[in-house]
């Protein structure tokens, strides 16, 4: 099984007394998240279902992973992907969903650098994802103590110009 991890891309300043989890992809995010996505694409990624975050950012962000990935289902939302919750809630949500094929996650950090480093094994803080990054993971264990290894990252400023 292969998961992905997005990080949610570029998100405007939250504005005097907004909450953290209205705040939108900048037009910038956007794109940068569409240029990166369509790369994936022409790589073959295309998961059978992709989990998201409630916070907008997050699913504008599996929005534009459907569109550009060719996912026809919408995203799922989970709270087990709003920030902070824990890896293990966000590989239970993984695992619910493994029967169908490859899953993509969307949301945020630090939750989700540290969930690629758990699933590789290594300290918290041995990875750090950049907004609109997309990690792809094979996973080796799939157990309540998953292991995967990094098949490959791509980042917005890993692309050619």
């Amino acid at each position: 099984m292969r998961v992905y991890v997005l990080r949610h891309a570029i998100a405007e300043s939250a504005a005097p007394g907004q909450r953290d989890d209205t705040r939108e992809l900048t037009r910038t995010g956007r794109k940068r998240c569409k240029r990166v996505l369509r790369h994936a694409r022409g790589a073959g990624v295309g998961p059978a279902v992709i989990l998201t975050s409630p916070y907008a950012r997050a699913l504008q962000t599996a929005e534009i992973a459907c569109q550009r990935l060719g996912v026809a289902d919408p995203p799922i939302v989970t709270e087990s992907l709003a920030p902070y919750a824990s890896l293990h809630a966000v590989w239970d949500s993984v695992r619910d969903h493994a029967a169908v094929g490859d899953v993509l996650i969307s949301g945020h950090n630090p939750q989700l650098s540290m969930f690629v480093a758990w699933m590789l094994g290594a300290r918290a803080d041995a990875l750090w994802l950049k907004k609109s990054a997309l990690a792809a993971l094979e996973v080796r264990v799939a157990g309540p103590q998953p292991r995967a290894a990094l098949a490959w990252l791509l980042t917005h400023g890993s692309l050619k110009r």
